[in-house]
Formats: C-alpha cells, sequence, structure tokens
C-alpha cells in the first residue's frame, strides 16, 4: 500500500488539473500553477518560516518601511501560507503538536473578555473592524508562533531576523531624520506617515524599535553566538537605539533604559552604583535626544507642558469610561470615538489614551486590564524562573531578549498605547516557546538521570546462610 501511495498521489494532482483546465482553460494556468505548487510545497515544508515570515512583516511594518512592496500583498500572502501549514500538519500530519501552558490561559481569557466586549461596544462597527482586520489574527499568530519555535534553530532564526528587520527600520528612520522627511513637530522622526502607517507615530515607532533593541543587547552579550552574532548585536542596537533617540519619544527612552538596565542588573554586582549611573545616563540621553527642543514636551512650556497635561486628560477620559462601563469597558478600538464625552477637558479633538495600562482599561473595563496584567506577570515570572544553566546559547539568548524586551515595554508602554498592537503578543509567544523548551529540556535531563542511577545501582546482597 505505501509503494501505492505516491502514484495516488500522482493522480490526484493529475486529476485536479485536468478539472482545472476543463473549467479554466487558459494558457497562463500551467506557469501559474507551475509557481503555486512549489510554493505549496514550501509551505507545507517549513511552516515556521511562514510564521516568522507573517510575523516580521506585520510587526515591523516592512512592506511600509519600504511603499515598492506595498502592492505584493506579503503580509497576506504569509499569513494564508501560514495558517494552511498550521491546519494541515496538526489535523492530517501530526508533526505539528499544540500545547497549553499558564500564560496561555491568560491570553485567551483576555481575548474572550476583549471579544465580548466588542459586542457591547458603543461603536461596534470600529469594534469589529479591529477585531476581524487585526485582533483575531494577533491572537491565532501568537500561538501559532508559541508551537512552532521548538528547536535551538528556530530560536537563532527568529532572533537574527529580529535584529535584522529592526535594523533595515532604524536605518529608514535614520534616513528619513537626515533627509528632513516626514518630521513630526519639525524634529521628531516617523516613517510611511504618508501611508498612514503605525510607524508614523514617533512614539509607537519607538515602542517597535524597543523589540529588537532587546535581542541585539542579547546577542551581544551572551556568550556562544559566535562573533558574527555578537557584531549583529552591537550593530543592531546601536541602530535601534539611536533611531529611538531621533524620535525624541520620552516612553521610548525610558523603554531603552529599562531594557540596558535588565542585562546590567544581571552582570554588576553594586546595584546603587548601577542606579546612579543609569540615572546619569537617563538624563544624557534626554539631552541628546534634544526633548528640550520638542514643540510639545519641550523647554519652551514652562510648568507642566501640554504633552504631560494631554495625557493626564486623557488618563483622566479613561478612568472615567472604566467607571461608565466596569466590566466589558466600552469596546475595542472605542477610546477615541469616546473621548468627547468622558474628558474632563475638551479642545475641540478627540485624543489618544497615550498609555497602554489605561487604553486596556478604558477599552475592556477592569476584568480585561486585570487579565492583561496577570498576563504579563505570569510570562515574565515565568521567564524569571527558568533555570538557564546548560541550555543551547540560542535559547539563551532568545529568554533573556524576551525579558529584556517586555521589560521595555511594560515601562514604556505606561507612556505608548500599544495594549492591542503586536509587541507585547509576540513577546508572550516567544517567551512561552522558550520557557516549554527549559522546562522539556529539564524533563529529559532528569529523566536521564534517573535511568542512569538505577542502572548503576549495585544489586542487592543476599543474607548470610541464604541458599543459592
Amino acid at each position: 500500500m505505501a509503494r501505492l501511495t505516491p502514484a495516488l498521489w500522482a493522480s490526484v494532482i493529475c486529476l485536479v488539473l485536468a478539472l482545472l483546465w476543463w473549467r479554466l482553460p487558459h494558457p497562463l494556468l500551467l506557469p501559474v500553477l507551475g509557481l503555486a505548487i512549489p510554493a505549496i510545497w514550501f509551505a507545507l515544508r517549513w511552516p515556521f518560516l511562514m510564521v516568522l515570515g507573517f510575523v516580521t512583516f506585520s510587526f515591523f511594518r516592512l512592506h511600509e518601511v519600504f511603499p515598492q512592496l506595498y502592492p505584493l500583498k506579503i503580509p497576506l500572502l504569509f499569513s494564508l501560507a501560514a495558517i494552511g501549514a498550521l491546519v494541515w500538519h496538526i489535523l492530517l500530519t501530526g508533526r505539528i503538536k499544540p500545547y497549553w501552558s499558564q500564560p496561555l490561559s491568560w491570553l485567551t481569557a483576555f481575548f474572550v473578555m476583549v471579544s465580548i466586549g466588542v459586542l457591547f461596544a458603543s461603536n461596534r462597527g470600529e469594534a469589529i473592524a479591529t477585531w476581524t482586520g487585526s485582533y483575531s489574527k494577533i491572537y491565532l499568530m501568537t500561538l501559532a508562533t508559541a508551537w512552532l519555535v521548538r528547536t535551538p534553530g528556530d530560536f537563532a532564526l527568529a532572533v537574527r531576523t529580529f535584529v535584522v528587520a529592526g535594523c533595515l527600520v532604524a536605518l529608514v528612520a535614520l534616513y528619513n531624520k537626515a533627509s528632513g522627511i516626514g518630521l513630526v513637530e519639525g524634529t521628531r522622526v516617523t516613517i510611511g506617515r504618508e501611508l498612514g502607517s503605525v510607524l508614523g507615530d514617533p512614539n509607537d515607532l519607538a515602542l517597535v524599535l524597543l523589540f529588537p533593541a532587546g535581542f541585539s543587547l542579547s546577542l551581544l552579550l551572551n556568550q556562544g553566538n559566535g562573533v558574527g552574532g555578537r557584531l549583529l548585536g552591537g550593530l543592531g542596537f546601536a541602530l535601534t537605539a539611536a533611531a529611538i533617540i531621533a524620535t525624541q519619544s520620552r516612553g521610548g527612552l525610558l523603554g531603552v533604559c529599562a531594557v540596558s538596565g535588565l542585562f546590567a542588573w544581571q552582570r554588576v554586582k553594586s546595584k546603587a552604583l548601577l542606579m546612579m549611573v543609569g540615572g546619569l545616563a537617563l538624563s544624557v540621553l534626554f539631552v541628546v535626544a534634544g526633548i528640550s527642543d520638542r514643540a510639545s514636551g519641550g523647554a519652551a512650556e514652562s510648568g507642566v507642558d501640554a504633552s504631560a497635561m494631554g495625557r493626564i486628560y486623557a488618563w483622566q477620559a479613561a478612568w472615567g469610561m472604566a467607571l461608565g462601563h466596569p466590566l466589558v469597558g466600552v469596546g475595542l478600538s472605542n477610546f477615541y470615538y469616546n473621548y468627547f464625552f468622558y474628558s474632563p477637558h475638551w479642545d475641540g479633538l478627540n485624543h489618544a489614551v497615550h498609555s497602554t495600562w489605561f487604553g486596556v482599561l478604558a477599552e475592556t473595563g477592569f476584568v480585561g486590564l486585570a487579565l492583561f496584567i496577570g498576563m504579563v506577570t505570569v510570562a515574565l515570572r515565568s521567564c524569571w524562573r527558568c533555570q538557564l544553566a546548560g541550555m543551547p546559547p540560542a535559547v539563551i539568548t532568545a529568554m533573556q531578549g524576551v525579558m529584556a524586551s517586555m521589560v521595555g515595554f511594560v515601562i514604556s508602554g505606561s507612556f505608548l498605547t500599544q495594549g492591542f498592537t503586536w509587541p507585547i503578543y509576540l513577546e508572550l509567544a516567544l517567551a512561552v516557546a522558550a520557557i516549554k523548551y527549559v522546562q522539556q529540556a529539564a524533563t529529559e535531563v532528569k529523566a536521564t538521570a534517573e535511568d542512569h542511577q538505577e542502572a548503576t545501582r549495585l544489586p542487592a546482597v543476599p543474607p548470610k546462610g541464604a541458599r543459592g
């Protein structure tokens, strides 16, 4: 029967081609199929690459960083290939075995809460559009990434891909800064603002760059990554840090200090000296970034600047929305449309919330905020408790890079709105995958040690006088 399998597959393919030719006798059919069949085979053979491609393009918005790629719909193609390959290997071949963990339980509970809130949103059309257009895909790809990153090679490739993508985004940002392209307030760099890109906001651009900054430092500081890996890490951190400085985002600068501080905390013995140097470094960063020269939040504004007051008004509005809708919030992507009704100060315009935590509170209520904080806390605590001694360098690099990026998100996310976009969910997926690998490796080592101990145990000595 096994020998007939190739013949059976060939017969099915011939039958499908015949039916297609019968229904669509077009001369371009065969060339298109000639390209499609190898592409399908490639996607089924390497599903991890499909998910990695989708995540990289969706997170770093590479098709908006390089507008020439925009018409190709690359994220859509990667998403179709990734979902198809995932379903194929889970349901048919069994090569991919889904698993569950505590952080994924918190993630799913939060996703369910967000989905329920969509049904009760004040602007239901906007909430449904965001849920179907992006948030549901983020949830599915978070699971897919967690299940598909399984080997040290996968971790190594993912880390280097994210660092390279971060370098590309940083280079374009620095080029725009030098050329005066897409600057906000005359000094703050952006990317793809004319396309309506997420990176068109300097604060969001800074948060996206924080993700590869953590992995770059991890590549640079961890042994076992080779000379090439450490050079890539050093270059990646230099470029991403310079680009974050060019955004003049105060949240981004705090995030850079948090990312760097985590690695320093693990390596510097004198904590008092570390905190003193960290405070000095933050002051230097603010000066180098030219924060005082900003049109908003700069030195020209006395007292509490307009940027800070805008955040305070937005946070007050978020608190009012949570009090008015304590269980499910006002709904996904509905803060902007409810700002007028809950803000204590109206200047004729609706505003963004400028805080991940207050944004989640406003749009999902107190229950949603508790689930979101629980998700982040459980993931960070699980990473911190993992024993990395004896693990492959790629796994150690990925784990420490994820922890640094998550800490950067926690700090900078207090001033940036990223509760329902890629950063924290991608960090969560990689954290879950790394935790699973470490736990499984530790279990295998323990089982091997027990087997070895059992095999080398001396046989019991029979008592004297016992008959043979």
